[in-house]
């Protein structure tokens, strides 16, 4: 299956860059490329994407607002997002994944790793860049929390209670940045209980995808970053 990647991003330079890039796969193609956020949410319904690589700040509508509308739409429930960063550490990211983008990466990835991602929200199997994704979140919520200040934490805490002690114990070990193969040599279960469970909590919890798992476990109090 071919992944329908979309390009957005106001730098005609960039998305160039990556459109040679991506279309040089043979598992990958270019369905679109987009400006600034609203283009963005449209072409990402019209050219059926899969996959937006999304830059956080553009003109008119930027990406975090972007990313919130897609992840609002019933109709763009698959499209999957990944934030584009050029600083490495960023309250907007935190906020994106807030909204619903699978992960991030910086701008000054390797090629390798920017296919990769592709590859990985592609599957379903996001959280991207785990151990760092974590490390980013932790390190903000460490200092205090974005500006807006979040959802409410006791809200998160009340919806934990939801949770079995098998699926809260997921959670944390999937907070660690672990992947589903690790969690499982970790509590020794099978991968694909581990995916179980996962995908429970991901239901119970209202959770897009793993990226917005971990946000959960810190900003509940399930998980305290280290300062």
């Amino acid at each position: 299956m071919t992944i329908r990647v979309l390009l957005a991003d106001d730098q005609a330079l960039l998305r160039s860059a990556f459109r040679v890039l991506v279309d040089s796969e043979p598992d990958m193609e270019v369905v679109g490329e987009a400006a600034d956020g609203a283009e963005a949410v449209e072409l990402a319904r019209s050219a059926r994407a899969d996959v937006v690589l999304m830059d956080i700040r553009m003109p008119g509508t930027d990406g975090l607002a972007a990313t919130r509308r897609i992840s609002a739409d019933p109709e763009l429930a698959a499209v999957r997002v990944v934030m584009l960063t050029t600083f490495e550490v960023d309250e907007y990211v935190v906020q994106s994944l807030r909204a619903g983008a699978s992960g991030f990466l910086g701008k000054g990835a390797e090629p390798d790793e920017l296919l990769n991602a592709i590859r990985i929200v592609a599957s379903g199997e996001a959280l991207l860049s785990p151990v760092a994704t974590r490390g980013l979140i932790a390190k903000f919520l460490a200092q205090g929390g974005s500006s807006d200040g979040g959802p409410d934490p006791e809200a998160y805490a009340k919806r934990l209670e939801a949770l079995t002690v098998r699926e809260r114990e997921v959670l944390v070990q999937v907070a660690g940045g672990h992947s589903n193969d690790e969690i499982a040599e970790r509590l020794t279960v099978s991968p694909l209980t581990v995916k179980t469970h996962v995908n429970r909590a991901m239901a119970k919890l209202g959770a897009r995808d793993r990226a917005q798992l971990v946000v959960i476990a810190y900003e509940s109090g399930l998980v305290h970053p280290r300062a």
